[in-house]
Parts: C-alpha cells; structure tokens; sequence
C-alpha cells in the first residue's frame, strides 16, 4: 500500500513523533512474518516457526518470551484474547483465554475497597488463562512440544536478558516492588531500580518454564505452583477486604472458551474481531458502522487528521463507549445483545445521532430495538495460518504479587468488573462480578478480508484505549489505504468514556487541537504513547507479506526465510 495523496498533505501540516522513520517493516515473498513489541519475542517466535511449528506453536513461544522480557503486560499469571486464522479451510476463531472471577466471588466484593489498594491485592486475582489459551491450541494445531514452545523463554530467564528502554521506565513504577518478592526480583542487590542496559536474570521464572517443560500445564492448574498461586493471593493491601478468593478448584477446573467472531462489512472489506466478553470489537464495528455514510477519506474535509474527520471519529467512539458500559460483558452472565447492537438499522438510527460540526453535549447508550497494561503480538507462517493476540495482567505488574519460588506476577484482572454493582431495575450489570465469569476486556485482535483473501492482522495493547487505536489503525488503512507503517507512525487519540474524556499524542497538531477544543471536544496531552501497534499483511500493490512493529514499545519484526535456509532474515 502506498500512502495516499490526501494523506501526504495532511503529514505537512503535523508535527508527527520523533519515532516516525524508526518503525520497523519487513517486506518477504512468500515466507512468514512475526511482529511483537520486543525483539527477543520476535526472535523466540521466529524460532519456533524453523523448528518446524505452525503459527501457533509461534504464537505461543512469543507469549512465553513476553512473560521474560515484558512481565508487567503479560505473562503466565494473566489471560488473553486471540483470533486465528487457518489458511486451509479459510476458518476464523475466537479463543477466550481470560481470567475468571472465582466460584465464591461476589457483585459486592469490591464495594468496601477503593480501586488502588483493591488493584495490589489477593481480592483482585482473577484465574490465570493464558497458559490454558495457549494449550488449546497446541493441542488442536501445534507441532512442538510444550517443552519446545518454552524453550526460549527458559533460556532468557536463565541466562538473562539486556534491559531495553521500555522495561527501564516500567520498572520504575512502585507497582514493581510492593512486595519483598517482587523486590528481590525487580530490584537489585542493593535495592535500586535495575537500570537501562543492565542484564537481568530470572532464576525462579525459569525453574517455572522447567517444570512446564517437564510436567505440562498440570503443575500450573493443580500441583505445585497452582498452590503456590492460591498462597499467594491471600496476601492483601486492604486487610481481611482484599484476601484473594481463588482457590485450588478454581484452578483446576479453569477452561478456555472457543467462541463466535463478530463480523462486519466496511467499504468492501470484512473485518473479523474479537467478540464479548471484550468489548472491543463490537465497539470497533460500531464506529465504522456508524461512520460509513460520510464517506471518511473521500469527501472534502474529511481527510484522515482533519478536524471534522476526527470529530466525527470521536462523537462515533463515545456512542460506543455509552453502549460498552451498559451492555457489554461476560456473554455467559447476562445476555449481551451483540446482534442488535451491530444491526444495521441500529447503526443507522445512531449515526443519525453525529452532527458533523455540533459536538453531543451527552451522550448515553443506544436504545435497543425490542426483541491497561497488556501487550499485542501478530504472526502469519508459511501456510498462511495467522494467529493475533492481545495478552495483559491488566495493571502494569497486575496485582503487584510475585508467586514466590516461580518469578511471574498474578494479575489485577477482576478490578475490570464494575467495582460496585450496577443491576437494579431494567440495568443488567452486564459487567458486574459473578461467580465462574469474565470481566469485559477492551482488547481488540482484528482480521481484514478481501474477496475472500485474509489481508491483516493487528492490534494493540492499551487498556480502554485499545478501541481508539485499533479504529485509527482501520480508518487509516481501509478509508485512506496507508500501508502499516505510515499508519503506526501517526498520532493517535484516544476517546475514555461516553463523556468524550480524550487523551492526544503530543504529535497531534496544535492547530486541530484548538479546532476540537473550539467545539467542546474534552482534550487532555497523553504522558506516555498510546497503543503499540504490531501488524502483519499482504501489500495490496504487489502481494508481498510484510509485518510492522510499533516503536512506542520495543517492537521488532523478522521475516523466516523459505524452509532449508539456515540463517534468520531480520530488518
């Protein structure tokens, strides 16, 4: 894809970020590309695929590295949410690997605690899915062994890893160190801050991926660590309030759930994502929806990063927002009315809602016809089998426990639920805290079609922000047919909640800031990057894979040569 005139004109006019020529693009002719936010994730992924692996088999080697090399976004303590593609019978799937709430959770649990002390304790521990997601499909698809799939990972923990920019200004936050075992393994034998450039070794970790290797997932869901796990999140901030209420049967009886895509058509494209109980891509088919009729990228004043453009994008997020907060959460709670809520007559009588000049001074959810810290990795093999994923302990070193012993942290992931009830009246609480279930997600691993041809595949990590960015990635790609790379290295925003709350790049241009802000647009400057984008496809010009890597995080991308090549092809 070539960036398109109108948007070349709009680059004159801003300010882009410092990082704009450093985002890393492979271009390869019929091999496989891998695009993860570091480049040991990247090479661990590449690695698993000349072994002989499947896309998955890769997918699962890179969740595995993450855990060593970004463990406050992701990791074997935390959940995800994948998309996959199998190139042989054109099949999309939706994996649901996310934390669960525990048998004995309760819609009031957190009604007595307020976020922060609520966020570092036990009562915050969801049940760990990751590990479980990425069994499902090595056991459905994969080639190797689970001990093969950790391998790399074994070894950066073993041997240590350099630390990079972004792990450097991560491990700063206090989060990293509020307990003596996280202190012991974030710090360094002095009690600092391990510092830019510094090895670090993570001995417990290993011993972890060891066991893995040796005894499979049972160790993890019903031996040893499991109970290590259970130990772990008794631990509270908040007094007796935030003991963890996790439990040993809650482990072993965790399951993956294989659910339905939500799809949806845009200017020729289908575009397959992620379904409840994210609210991601119900929101991302939502906006698009909602903004066909005005033609973004064609008619005059609507070019990507003009002011009525973006106007109309945020007005279309906040709609969404007001229908996330209502209606979105676990499917299996309380029915979530995605049909209606994508029907194209809904879509309509909402966007009739967007004025494009006239901010909404309010906005609540639609009326439904009767009837943050995480991380994103893509790959595509040789067969063309893609896996996307969006993986997180939700706050950055989620709940701030270390499983002593097994060096991983246990998520913060049931502080997504509402922390106090909402169902009363015709409200379902459709995110309230129940027993067994999952709390909404934001994370949005998307797939873009053609004709029937799998083009792309991308997303972001970001908290409620993933919406935002993984809307921008889509407007700039379908609407003004920016290859990824032009595509990442704009400025973004990102739209909070109904009331339009907006946080903006400081490459956004001053001058359609004061042009949103004359219109009540509610803009607050980001202090750190929003998203990080990582994306593999097809170049519509000449048919070539490429993958493209974000330089907000430590992103990175390698293509693997044709099979019998012996070296590993990198930008």
């Amino acid at each position: 894809m070539k960036l398109a005139g109108n948007v070349g004109r709009w680059i004159g006019k801003v300010a882009l970020f410092f990082w704009v020529l450093q985002v890393s693009v492979v271009e390869a002719q019929g091999t496989a590309v891998v695009a993860t936010s570091h480049p040991l994730a990247t090479q661990a992924g590449a690695w698993a695929l000349q072994q002989g692996g499947d896309a998955v088999d890769a997918a699962a080697a890179i969740q595995y590295a993450l855990n060593v090399v970004e463990p406050q976004s992701s990791g074997l303590g935390g959940g995800a949410f994948m998309v996959i593609y199998r190139a042989a019978t054109r099949q999309v799937y939706a994996l649901d690997a996310r934390e669960i709430a525990p048998a004995v959770a309760t819609a009031d649990q957190f009604a007595r605690l307020d976020y922060y002390p609520a966020s570092i304790s036990g009562l915050a521990v969801g049940v760990p899915g990751t590990l479980a997601g990425f069994e499902a499909l090595r056991q459905r698809w994969g080639h190797l062994s689970l001990a093969q799939q950790v391998s790399r990972a074994l070894r950066y923990a073993r041997d240590g890893i350099v630390i990079t920019p972004y792990l450097a200004h991560a491990l700063q936050s206090s989060r990293a160190a509020l307990q003596p075992e996280a202190r012991a393994l974030t710090r360094d034998s002095k009690g600092g801050v391990r510092q830019l450039g510094q090895r670090w070794r993570q001995p417990d970790l290993a011993h972890t991926f060891e066991l893995l290797g040796r005894q499979g997932a049972e160790v993890f869901y019903r031996g040893e660590i499991a109970q290590a796990m259970v130990a772990t999140q008794q631990r509270s901030q908040a007094g007796a309030a935030g003991r963890g209420r996790m439990t040993l049967d809650d482990l072993a009886h965790y399951q993956v759930r294989w659910r339905t895509p939500v799809e949806g058509d845009y200017r020729g494209y289908h575009i397959v994502t992620m379904p409840p109980p994210s609210s991601g891509g119900v929101a991302l088919l939502q906006v698009l929806g909602e903004l066909d009729r005005f033609h973004l990228g064609q008619a005059p004043g609507l070019l990507v990063g003009e002011p009525d453009q973006m106007h109309l994008t945020l007005e279309a997020l906040r709609l969404a927002m007001a229908d996330r907060a209502y209606w979105l959460g676990d499917p299996e709670a309380t029915a979530v009315p995605v049909k209606a809520l994508l029907a194209p007559a809904y879509l309509a009588s909402q966007s009739r809602r967007l004025n494009r000049k006239l901010r909404q001074p309010t906005v609540v959810k639609g009326e439904m016809p009767e009837g943050n810290n995480t991380t994103q990795f893509t790959v595509v093999d040789s067969e063309g089998n893609v896996v996307s994923c969006t993986s997180t302990v939700e706050a950055p070193w989620g709940s701030g426990l270390v499983v002593p012993g097994y060096g991983f942290f246990l998520n913060s992931e049931l502080t997504d639920f509402n922390l106090q009830p909402q169902q009363q009246g015709k409200n379902p609480g459709a995110n309230d805290v129940r027993p067994g279930r999952r709390p909404r997600s934001s994370m949005t691993p998307t797939l873009i079609f053609r004709g029937g041809r799998w083009l792309s595949a991308y997303g972001s990590p970001g908290g409620v922000s993933i919406i935002s960015t993984v809307v921008e990635m889509t407007q700039d790609q379908l609407d003004e047919g920016l290859g990824a790379a032009a595509a990442i290295a704009l400025p973004r925003f990102a739209v909070l909640d109904a009331a339009g709350h907006t946080l903006v790049e400081s490459g956004l241009s001053s001058s359609i800031r004061a042009k949103l802000l004359s219109r009540g647009h509610l803009l607050e400057e980001s202090p750190d990057p929003l998203g990080s984008v990582q994306w593999v496809g097809i170049d519509q010009d000449n048919g070539s894979l490429q993958g493209a890597a974000d330089p907000r995080r430590d992103g990175s991308v390698v293509r693997i040569p044709p099979k019998g090549s012996e070296k590993l092809l990198s930008p």
